[in-house]
Order: structure tokens, then C-alpha cells, then sequence
């Protein structure tokens, strides 16, 4: 398609509000449409940057309202579906499973049924072919299960083996895609990423929640002994390989992205921790020009921070039941066909991040 008419699902929360940012950049020619509920991880706010460009329109509402996803797919004629709508935290699963099958099961089911009604049924009833389309399912990695410290990373061969229900009903999901392809001719791909970060994560993930908690000199929660493993994707070189499976990729197709970035999760926690210490005593500066000591400032409670000793707050917690050990991607089949790379190395990305928190307390104090 030369130019497409996107329904991006769940594109307040964190990786879809980075993906219309992106994608609206990249072609400001294509109309969008975001639906979202705005649970308690979808923030309307996040949109703003976008907010009056005349090619996007928000849509409040739930996935699993298949009138109303019918209603925007004929109303805003709209071709492509990229579907990031989930219920996704883990620990949340556990407490909370039903959240999650409804959200990430039957909600994916309620996008299929109405795809296929609006750009498939409906023609053909009218004796005409199919409209052109895709619906792209965005999933992750943790549908493959765990891995020990020495097996080689998943690949789309790998089979699925889910340990929570988060991951459980991701890759039911997952199967549902699959069977709309096989059975009805629905076109679609499949992208299973590695863990992101980056701006508009929510806090109670891993990174920002370190972030805010040394700000305010919390205890720096770890499960276990910290040795859990995952690989770490930058969320705009997440919406890069997106947009090349959208362009690039094969019909019915499962493509792997990952950032090439395997972290023992308390070493996250000290690479942060030392980002943390150098911004509060001036050792490196912010890209945004925020002095070390504007930040005392303003976070006078950083106290360990201030005193480089951010990795004092680093406290060992029970860990989470079903925890996996490892994930890691193998991307070489994304990368060999649609010539996907990560452009930020972890580095760079972990600086923007940290940097980014900083800049935005007014977002991220709105959201806890």
C-alpha cells in the first residue's frame, strides 16, 4: 500500500503511543486512528505531540466492542490494524488473570471477527473481492517460555511453552491470528518483541520505576537474586521493525524483534543506578541542558543520588511465582529478510530514557 489508513489498538499506552509518534513522522501522509480504553496504562496525554495533526483522530473505547471496531473500519475506511492492545504486567496476571483473557484473547477475537466482516465478508457478499488489508499482531517474546543461561535464543521455530498468564494469553492470541490467516484468508503478520524501554513507560515497569524510586529515595525492589535475564529492545527500533513487517514482510508470517541486548535484570538496575549518580553530582550532563544542580533542586529527596550512592537503595525481594529465568531473541530471520537492525545500542537508549524521566516529571507524576 501506498498509503495506508491505520487502527492502531491500545496506542495510548507505552509502545503504541511511541509507534504513532513514529509512524506519523515517518509518513505524514497516512490517516490514523487510535482506539483505547485507557485503562490504568493508557494515558490520553501521551498522544499530545500528535494531538493537531489533521490525519489523526482518537477513539475512545474497547477492543472487545466489535460494532465499534466495525464502525471505524468503514467510517475511516481504514486498511491496516496494528494491534498493541493488551493487558501486559505479569505480576498483575497473577493476582488478576481474568483481565488478561478478556483483554488479550477475547479482545484480539473481537479485531478478527470484525476485519474479517468489514474487509472480507461483506465484499464478497456484495460479489466483490476482498478490500486490501492487513492486520498486524504486535506479541512477545514470553509466549516461548524460559531459557537456560546456554540455550540459544527463540527463534519463530521455537516452540510456544508460556509460564503466566500474561504470557498464556498472549500466545493464545498469537493462535488465533494464525488460524484467521489459515482459515478465512485474513492477511496478517505477527511481530514477537523482546522487552522495551524508553519514554512513556509506565512506572511500574522495571526501568522508570527505578528511576522514580531513586528520585524519592525508595527502595530499589529486586526479585530473587536479580539474575533474571531478558534482552532489551529500545521502543522506537521496536516500531521500526514493525513498519518494516508492514512493508516487507510475508503474508501469515511470524517475524522475531529484538534488540540483540541480553541484561541480568540487577545489572539494569546498577547501570541505571550509575546514570542516576552522575546526572546528581554533575559527572555528566544532561542533553536537555538540566544542571546536577537543578536536579538537587528539585528532587532534594535523592539524597543517595546526590551522594553517587544510588545502589545503596537496592533492596532483595521474594520472588515472583512462575518467574522465567531468560528470554532472548533470535532476529536473524528479520533481519536477513526485511534488513531489520537496531539503531540504538543500550547505551544511548538508557541515556534517553533516564534523561527523558527526568525532563518529564509532570507525566510520570500524573500516572503513579
Amino acid at each position: 500500500m501506498t498509503q495506508r489508513n491505520l487502527l492502531v489498538t491500545g496506542g495510548a499506552g507505552f509502545i503504541g503511543a511511541n509507534y504513532v509518534h513514529y509512524w506519523l513522522e515517518q509518513y505524514p501522509n497516512d490517516k490514523m486512528v487510535v482506539l483505547d480504553a485507557l485503562t490504568y496504562a493508557g494515558n490520553e496525554a501521551n498522544l499530545d505531540p500528535v494531538k493537531s495533526n489533521p490525519n489523526f483522530v482518537f477513539a475512545h473505547g474497547d477492543i472487545c466492542d466489535t460494532e465499534l471496531v466495525e464502525t471505524l473500519l468503514k467510517e475511516h475506511k481504514l486498511d491496516t490494524i496494528v494491534h498493541f492492545a493488551a493487558e501486559s504486567h505479569v505480576d498483575r496476571s497473577i493476582t488478576g488473570p481474568d483481565a488478561f483473557i478478556e483483554t488479550n484473547i477475547l479482545g484480539t477475537y473481537s479485531l478478527l471477527k470484525a476485519a474479517k466482516k468489514v474487509w472480507i465478508d461483506e465484499p464478497k457478499s456484495e460479489g466483490r473481492s476482498p478490500l486490501p488489508h492487513r492486520f498486524h499482531h504486535v506479541s512477545t517474546d514470553e509466549v516461548y517460555g524460559t531459557l537456560e543461561p546456554n540455550d540459544p535464543a527463540f527463534t519463530e521455530e521455537t516452540a510456544y511453552a508460556p509460564n503466566s498468564p500474561y504470557s498464556a494469553s498472549k500466545a493464545a492470541s498469537d493462535h488465533l491470528v494464525r488460524a484467521y490467516h489459515h482459515t478465512y484468508g485474513l492477511e496478517v503478520t505477527t511481530s514477537n518483541c523482546s522487552n522495551n524501554y524508553g519514554p512513556y513507560h509506565f512506572p511500574e515497569k522495571l526501568i522508570p520505576l527505578i528511576i522514580t524510586n531513586i528520585l524519592f529515595n525508595k527502595p530499589l525492589p529486586i526479585y530473587g537474586d536479580g539474575q533474571q535475564i531478558r534482552d532489551w529492545l529500545y521502543v522506537t527500533d521496536h516500531a521500526r521493525g514493525i513498519d518494516l513487517v508492514l512493508n516487507k514482510g510475508r503474508l501469515g508470517e511470524n517475524y522475531n524483534i529484538g534488540g540483540h541486548n541480553e541484561w541480568a535484570n540487577i545489572d539494569i538496575v546498577k547501570v541505571v543506578c550509575k546514570l542516576m549518580n552522575e546526572y546528581f553530582t554533575g559527572t555528566l550532563n544532561i542533553a536537555s541542558g538540566i544542571s546536577h544542580q537543578d536536579l538537587i533542586s528539585k528532587y532534594p529527596e535523592a539524597a543517595l543520588a546526590s551522594a553517587g550512592r544510588s545502589e545503596e537503595l537496592i533492596t532483595y525481594v521474594t520472588d515472583r511465582a512462575g518467574h522465567d529465568r531468560r528470554y532472548a531473541i533470535d532476529a536473524t530471520k528479520t533481519n536477513e529478510e526485511l534488513g531489520y537492525k537496531p539503531l540504538e545500542s543500550f547505551e544511548t537508549g538508557i541515556k534517553k530514557t533516564v534523561e527523558w524521566y527526568l525532563a518529564n516529571e509532570a507525566w510520570w507524576k500524573g500516572v503513579i
